[in-house]
């Protein structure tokens, strides 16, 4: 499936949802938002949140600090 991913198209395999996305590429779900075609998605619904070829996303961390 090939999706872009802030901004970078990107093919990836055995990916269904959002959290298998994430689990995927090895960011921790309570670290980032994340964004479908433009709609945020909450944390709760990341892996009921099914991904589809052509799909854009962008995944924004969480940086803390002071």
């Amino acid at each position: 499936m090939q999706l872009t991913i802030n901004g970078e198209v990107r093919t990836v395999a055995e990916v269904d949802t959002v959290a298998a996305l994430l689990d995927h590429l090895g960011v921790t779900h309570q670290a980032v938002a994340v964004m479908v075609n433009g709609a945020v998605i909450p944390r709760e619904r990341y892996a009921s949140t099914f991904l589809a070829d052509s799909d854009a996303l962008e995944i924004v961390r969480f940086v803390g600090g002071g």
